[in-house]
């Protein structure tokens, strides 16, 4: 067969199938506290997520780091099960247990088959309301801490992220710091910290229980108040944290220019780059314009930015852009590793599309593309307990209508190319960049500079020996 035969005979795309995202039961015990239950016939395994909408976003900056850190060692042990008695007791119930904060919640989940759900609910209440937070296991986890910031230093994929961060934000942003802590606030981190941080989580009024599986013969709201009840009416903060949970955290940009920040990494054979500025919280009202504006831009394979520095120029392995979107406003941003030498003319082409995809509407085809990959890849999302569990988390967390993930794929089917070209006029600003980048300066400074993306700094770091030693190890392996 000819080239064109095969490409003629291929198959085309068909239309996405029917979907319909799972109908949940809300409950409100009388502590305040929500039951979300979500009836999956057919799943036998359960999943459990406790949620408390309070962060890392929500801690002292003196602390910085404590939420997380908090989260990490709270399956340390517990009153009733210290140590590995703890996971003994999960492993009896046939349970997985874990425990995981980010910047806009804390998450307490249980995985386990639908006939033990109550128990397991009472060991995930043993495990939310009273872990001990060991001194020597605090004090380990604290150094495993301190040592990855040292990696972190030496890897410049994580080093241009965390210096991304502390461009954009100012410096009274949680955002500019990284959620686990840096070098001046781990130290601080004591067990009587994590019990300050972990008081403030308890309570019930910005806290849900998420179950999702083959529910048939249970009765949810009853085994959860059964389980937790009383989940934070004994020695917690609530007030405090009720107030600091409700509140969206700071998120103001320091960028008001288009500004170059270069990382000089001496011998460097590429530059990891950032190109980006203050974003947008979840809660946005064009939302889904904004998603399907950002699939065509950067999310998609076949994206401009990808079909332009990739397959076009060759720079690059892969571009992506997107917004990471929090309870207030994350940040924008496009993300790539290039070739030293392709460096200025990738930051060009990057700017160029971003300037494209305001001035000029996406065509019929790009908007349909996205559109049907949205669309069809929805149903994919959930095909676990857990999934759905996770989904509804995301729901509970943003406050988000009770019929969010039931019109998702209506209201993306309903994305127009004037909407898509609004959204980039009113969400991407190349007036106010920030340039971020990881790399040889000695090889690129004189041409960035005269490329006058913005004001340029080369900032020269010294990598810790312990770093360097690291890497060294891990290349060799």
């Amino acid at each position: 067969m000819t080239l064109e035969q095969i490409l003629s005979a291929r198959p085309s795309p068909g239309r996405p199938r029917t979907y319909e995202f799972p109908q949940f039961e809300r409950t409100v015990l009388p502590s305040g506290l929500q039951v979300l239950a979500v009836n999956l016939p057919g799943r036998p395994i359960v999943a459990a997520n406790l949620v408390v909408r309070r962060g890392a976003s929500d801690e002292l900056a003196e602390v910085a780091g404590a939420t997380v850190l908090a989260a990490r060692a709270m399956t340390e042990g517990t009153q009733r099960y210290p140590g590995v008695e703890l996971i003994e007791a999960g492993e009896r119930l046939g349970a997985t247990l874990h425990v995981d904060a980010g910047w806009d919640a804390f998450t307490v989940s249980v995985d386990v088959a639908a006939s033990r759900l109550g128990a397991a609910l009472e060991l995930l209440a043993e495990l939310a309301e009273r872990p001990t937070f060991p001194e020597s296991d605090v004090a380990r986890l604290r150094d495993e801490r301190l040592n990855d910031l040292l990696q972190v230093r030496a890897d410049p994929r994580r080093r241009v992220e965390r210096a991304f961060a502390a461009t954009l934000y100012t410096a009274d942003s949680p955002y500019a710091r990284p959620a686990a802590g840096d070098e001046e606030t781990v130290p601080r981190l004591t067990p009587e910290v994590l019990r300050g941080v972990h008081r403030t989580v308890l309570d019930p009024r910005q806290t849900a229980v998420i179950v999702g599986g083959d529910l048939s013969g249970l009765n949810v709201p009853h085994l959860v108040e059964a389980a937790l009840g009383s989940f934070g009416m004994v020695g917690s903060s609530a007030g405090t944290g009720a107030e600091a949970a409700t509140t969206a955290p700071r998120a103001v940009s320091a960028v008001d220019r288009p500004i170059v920040r270069f990382y000089h990494r001496p011998g460097s054979v590429q530059t990891e780059l950032r190109v980006g500025h203050v974003g947008l919280a979840r809660r946005v009202p064009d939302f889904y314009a904004v998603q399907v504006m950002a699939a065509i831009l950067g999310g998609l394979f076949n994206s401009r930015l990808q079909m332009n520095l990739r397959e076009d120029k060759g720079y690059t392995y892969g571009i992506g852009a997107g917004f990471d979107m929090r309870r207030a406003a994350g940040p924008f941003s496009v993300r790539t590793a290039v070739q030293t030498a392709a460096t200025v003319p990738s930051i060009s082409e990057s700017l160029a599309e971003l300037r494209r995809i305001r001035e000029t509407k996406v065509t019929a085809a790009e908007l349909a593309a996205a559109r049907d990959y949205l669309v069809g890849v929805f149903p994919l999302r959930f095909e676990t307990p857990g999934a759905v569990v996770g989904a509804l988390t995301g729901v509970f967390v943003h406050d988000l209508p009770d019929d969010e993930l039931t019109r998702y794929r209506r209201e993306i089917e309903g994305v127009t190319a004037e909407a898509i070209q609004k959204a980039a006029q009113d969400h991407i600003h190349p007036d106010r960049l920030a340039i971020v980048a990881v790399g040889d300066a000695d090889a690129v400074a004189a041409e960035l500079d005269a490329a006058g993306f913005g004001e340029l700094e080369v900032i020269t770091e010294e990598i810790p020996a312990e770093a360097e030693a690291g890497e060294a190890e891990e290349e060799a392996e």
